[in-house]
């Protein structure tokens, strides 16, 4: 029987794709792409394009950007079954995410709808926030330190409990809860040692560090992290 694949395809530079993501990629006869808006052009697929064969067949599906799981598992268990499908029918399967398949991806919840025979490899990716790091030239983590990594969606009192525990913090998507955030910082004073960046590793990159004079209703890419690091370089 043929594979179902979960294929990291980094933060947004295709450079930064894996050699062993752009080989699968070839080699597959059908591509997933998520497409978090209908209509919506997708940035995985974009990255992925220019190691993408003629003959493979895109399926570009939409997964709905709510939080009502019900609406989501409805979406999730039909692209499921169509892919359990494509690999009944003898095809090379991939789906592509930004990223990790494995970090808040939408794969890892299509996992659980497929059934329990039908094979699955998943190629891992270079997250948005190690791709941050590296353009801000700074270590997410050294010595003893410890990492969190932590949605802004996920409210104010838990990202305040992480900040408090752990000597580095990173805040996924934190542009429509930018004002919540920023007033969170300031109470714990450290707005100094906070980063935001958008389209990390992308042509349209943008870099924030001076977090202090950001206007908190600044208009920011839904593709905006945030790393906050407690204790010096040195």
């Amino acid at each position: 029987m043929t594979c179902f694949y979960g294929i990291g395809i980094g933060p947004g530079d295709s450079e930064l794709v894996t050699v062993k993501a752009s080989q699968l990629l070839g080699q597959l006869d059908i591509l997933y792409t998520p497409q978090g808006k209908k209509g919506a052009k997708s940035l995985a697929l974009s990255i992925a394009q220019p190691y993408l064969s003629e003959e493979v067949e895109i399926k570009v599906r939409h997964f709905p950007m709510t939080r009502y799981l019900a609406k989501k598992e409805k979406e999730w268990i039909q692209i499921a079954h169509e892919i359990q499908a494509d690999i009944l029918a003898g095809k090379e399967v991939g789906f592509i995410t930004l990223g990790d398949p494995m970090v808040y991806s939408t794969y890892s919840y299509l996992l659980n709808y497929l059934a329990p025979e039908v094979p699955t490899k998943t190629i891992p990716g270079i997250t948005s926030f190690t791709s941050m790091a590296a353009e801000l030239g700074q270590p997410l983590v050294l010595d003893e330190e410890s990492l969190a990594i932590i949605p802004a969606t996920a409210g104010t009192e838990k990202i305040r409990q992480a900040l408090q525990i752990h000597e580095n913090l990173v805040i996924m998507k934190v542009a429509p809860r930018l004002e919540e955030v920023l007033l969170l910082l300031r109470e714990e004073n450290l707005l100094s040692k906070a980063s935001l960046v958008s389209h990390a590793s992308r042509p349209d990159q943008v870099i924030i560090s001076n977090l202090e004079d950001l206007d908190p209703n600044a208009s920011l890419s839904y593709f905006t992290s945030m790393i906050v690091k407690k204790t010096p370089l040195n």
